[in-house]
């Protein structure tokens, strides 16, 4: 009987978007290098469907753990490639491959404090006193317009660039020659700024977490 309902679930109409979406992201790193168009639109439509996975998910009652993971887990393969990729195109490469480094073990330390504590989401953030972490787990538009402007930032930087091993700042210096692309820059930017400061009071705030575990896992009789 159980075979049954464990395939029930790997069919919950959100879990089949994030087949798709694995698939999708797949074929548009495949092509990243001989059409930078398409694997942008491709690229950008997967992280569109991230959104409608948890429209459905809700809609239909049919949220579950292993959709949950699958989800992060596409979100943060997809992102940490598109940032090896920027590593490559430009230089000083070790921006982008630190900011995957944060990005990974942001999330990770969240996932695995989530599960120690108890809690079903670690978008549950109640208890926490820092106001800029609520806010953002709080307000899912906000929320939002920080995670489009961070993977709309990548995208663009990827457009832009023309050759392998560019310099950041002088693609960006000309960039902004055009007004409506500096406006752009600018918009995405902070959002791309509040994404990465909320990734490191996560980490903190995660990392207390475990060490309080720890802590009173020894103080036990």
């Amino acid at each position: 009987m159980s075979r049954p309902r464990k395939l029930s679930v790997y069919l919950y109409i959100p879990n089949i978007i994030g087949y798709i979406r694995v698939l999708m992201n797949c074929f548009a790193f495949y092509i990243c290098s001989s059409d930078k168009k398409l694997f942008s639109v491709l690229y950008f439509i997967s992280f569109v469907c991230d959104a409608l996975d948890g429209w459905f998910a809700r809609k239909f009652n049919q949220v579950s753990t292993f959709g949950a993971v699958l989800d992060m887990v596409t979100d943060r393969i997809s992102t940490a490639c598109l940032l090896v990729i920027l590593s490559q195109v430009y230089r000083p490469g070790l921006v982008f491959l630190s900011l995957l480094a944060l990005d990974i073990a942001s999330h990770w330390f969240q996932m695995y404090s989530t599960f120690l504590v108890g809690k079903v989401s670690h978008k549950d953030v109640t208890d926490s006193t820092n106001w800029l972490f609520k806010a953002y787990y709080g307000n899912r538009i906000f929320m939002g317009y920080c995670c489009i402007a961070c993977e709309v930032l990548y995208i663009t930087l990827f457009l832009l660039a023309k050759k392998q091993n560019e310099n950041l700042i002088n693609v960006v210096d000309a960039a902004k020659q055009n007004p409506v692309i500096s406006v752009l820059l600018v918009l995405l930017m902070v959002g791309w700024a509040i994404k990465q400061a909320v990734n490191i009071i996560q980490m903190k705030t995660a990392a207390d977490l475990c060490v309080e575990y720890d802590i009173n896992k020894k103080h036990k009789p």
